[in-house]
């Protein structure tokens, strides 16, 4: 699996603005939701000065290591499986 170049350029874009110390984390609302979210944010400024907040992602609710499946190194266009927790059937519960 290739990381497509509109993630490969905003990931390069955070690394770039975590390294200018211009990122923030800012509380907002999901817009479908309306849950609380923290958004990872580049920051920067408009032409008269006001700053501006560019977002993009949010952090993971809860155990981020449940919310992801990592790809399969041995399988490139595959992800690795949730492990079944004792007494789950294949059905989840």
């Amino acid at each position: 699996m290739a990381i497509p170049d509109y993630a490969r350029t905003n990931f390069n874009t955070l690394l770039r603005a975590a390294g200018d110390g211009n990122l923030a984390l800012m509380e907002c609302m999901d817009a479908v939701t309306r849950e609380p979210r923290y958004v990872l944010c580049a920051v920067g400024r408009a032409e008269d000065g006001d700053y501006v907040m560019t977002p993009f992602g949010h952090l993971a609710d809860g155990n981020p290591y449940d919310a992801y499946l990592p790809p399969d190194p041995d399988d490139p266009t595959g992800f690795i499986p949730k492990a079944k927790t004792e007494g789950q059937h294949d059905d989840g519960e």
